[in-house]
């Protein structure tokens, strides 16, 4: 079977954008490769765009190798129901002519980054990624290891190279699920180049030349489909080892002015992508319902010997359990008319329910801490202000995550907790990871509950203490006691009983 490759198959000889623009694409995932790299080789196709991406990987472990055999093509995969009927499409992504692995060398990484036609850096580093920590400014041409710090360095570079004249500034699209994700990047940019004693006039560059805009983005994009990629491929009559498989929907809101989206319409390829002056009603809906959603089940429902979102939304227990959280726990807080948040609710339900997609809940599971506190914990807020306590089912997630979390290095040094006979892997950042192990290590825990009250209390895991909110310890402790005492399911169930 050929592979795909743009000299194996006729037609795609040349990117669909090389002349005008191009953009770092600082994320490989599956998310960004079937979401902003879709849209751009629509639109440019369509002719309203001609940009040309080169992916960047923000880990060590990365796909450049094969992407760079495929050179930069891959297939996107839509399937699902529209209006009730099935709908599927297929489309070679050819935007991308790239990637570059700066762990290997960064040297081609920052060419591309002083390179005058570079105008945009898209960004998915997860909710974890835009944080700040402290690092000494590394030595030029070298990769910094956080993503916050990789942009500084990258910039800088640019400054040096470009003489910071005013054009010569970046307009940066990040897709991290977190709130003013933009502005929450520039302001930790703008420490480094003031931690690295760099020239004032960099920073003043950094602040008045490049654009940082909060963005949202909305499409559960579960990856390569493995059960089905030998049948799927053989169809296509091409081998793709970057497969991704979507779901139809697509929304990608960008808080900017008329002017920026002259600049990158996407609008115009039919594309929906809305520009505003206010994101924040798009992403509370969003977050809160569809990921929040998300967060407060998946590892509940893995722990009970699930493996996907699919078999999750046909389980007897898990399904029901969701959908009472979600519209007494969670729809009442989101801040808009009942009857949107609503019908919000029940599509994103149908989404999760979609028999095409084959989501992996150990693929959701990344950095799930960091997501709970995002995504989550604003509702449980918001309940316990109201109620006086903490929800029970959000409570009961919370417990599911910690039971999840029980692990221990293995000889690789990889976290890994059990299921029944099976290990499985706890992908986290490594302070995170460290805080459970030394809680499970802890001679002084006998059960899982006893550790409640120290990980919970730890603010360097949900940025409060959340010993705080009414009565959320105390069900958090008996949930996991009875999640260790019955297992998930049973303890699940009696908990929808109540």
């Amino acid at each position: 079977m050929r592979v795909l490759n743009r000299s194996t198959l006729p037609g795609l000889s040349a990117p669909a954008g090389t002349t005008s623009l191009g953009a770092l694409q600082i994320g490989d995932g599956n998310f960004l490769r079937g979401f902003a790299d879709w849209m751009i080789d629509i639109a440019n196709e369509a002719g309203v765009l001609d940009l040309a991406v080169t992916l960047v990987p923000p880990l060590p472990t990365n796909i450049v190798e094969a992407l760079n055999a495929q050179e930069g093509l891959f297939t996107v995969l839509t399937r699902g129901l529209q209006n009730g009927a099935p709908t599927t499409a297929r489309r070679i992504v050819r935007c991308v002519t790239k990637g570059v692995d700066p762990y290997r060398d960064p040297a081609p990484l920052f060419a591309y980054a002083c390179d005058p036609k570079t105008r945009f850096v898209i960004s998915n580093t997860t909710e974890a990624g835009i944080v700040y920590r402290e690092q000494a400014q590394p030595a030029p041409g070298t990769w910094p290891p956080s993503f916050p710090a990789q942009v500084t360095a990258l910039l800088l570079a640019r400054f040096q190279a470009l003489g910071g004249r005013p054009d010569s500034g970046l307009i940066f699209l990040p897709c991290e699920l977190i709130e003013a994700n933009g502005t929450t990047l520039r302001e930790i940019v703008l420490r480094h180049a003031r931690d690295w004693a760099s020239p004032t006039t960099f920073g003043d560059w950094i602040a008045r030349d490049n654009i940082f805009l909060n963005t949202l983005v909305d499409r559960i994009v579960p990856g390569y489909p493995a059960t089905e990629a030998d049948t799927l491929c053989a169809e296509f009559g091409y081998s793709d080892k970057l497969l991704v498989a979507t779901e139809p929907f697509h929304l990608w809101v960008i808080e900017g002015s008329s002017n920026l989206a002259k600049q990158f319409p996407l609008h115009n390829a039919g594309l929906n992508v809305v520009w505003t002056e206010d994101l924040q009603p798009y992403r509370t809906r969003k977050v809160r319902i569809l990921n929040g959603a998300h967060t407060a089940s998946v590892l509940a429902a893995f722990c009970g010997g699930l493996d996907t979102v699919g078999e999750m939304m046909n389980d007897p227990v898990v399904s029901p359990f969701l959908r009472r959280v979600v519209f007494d726990e969670i729809v009442p807080f989101v801040p808009l008319p009942d009857a949107e948040r609503r019908d919000y609710a029940e599509s994103v339900l149908e989404r999760f329910a979609n028999p095409y997609i084959r989501h992996e809940l150990l693929s959701i599971s990344l950095n799930s801490v960091s997501k709970w506190t995002v995504r989550v914990l604003p509702s449980v807020l918001d309940y316990a202000r109201k109620h006086g306590r903490a929800p029970a089912g959000l409570a009961f997630s919370l417990a599911a995550l910690l039971r999840f979390y029980n692990g221990r290095f293995d000889e690789k040094g990889e976290f890994v907790g059990q299921r029944d006979a099976s290990s499985y892997p706890i992908r986290d950042n490594r302070e995170v990871l460290d805080i459970f192990d030394a809680a499970w290590r802890n001679p002084a825990h006998n059960r899982l509950a006893d550790a409640v009250p120290t990980l919970l209390a730890d603010t360097r895991l949900w940025g409060m203490d959340l010993q705080t909110v009414p009565e959320l310890a105390p069900q958090v402790a008996q949930a996991l006691d009875r999640i260790e005492t019955l297992g998930m399911f049973p303890a699940l169930k009696e908990q929808f009983a109540a």
